[in-house]
């Protein structure tokens, strides 16, 4: 799943240590969310969210799988 988590993030001038201890997650969490490599649980999501103030749609970017 796409995010917008990292250009939140810098808009903001927050590191990812500093933004992980908001959420209380490790910074590795951080990384790989902005990677693309980790998911994050729908309380991450919404914890994202609230601290951002801004609906997870404008957050996270779901993309359907084609089964083709």
């Amino acid at each position: 799943m796409k995010n917008h988590v990292e250009a939140l993030r810098r808009e903001r001038g927050l590191n990812q240590e500093t933004l992980a201890d908001a959420l209380e997650v490790t910074r590795q969490t951080i990384s790989s969310l902005e990677k693309g490599r980790y998911n994050p649980s729908i309380t991450l999501a919404f914890k994202i969210s609230r601290y951002f103030e801004l609906p997870i749609e404008d957050i996270f970017v779901y993309e359907e799988e084609d089964h083709a």
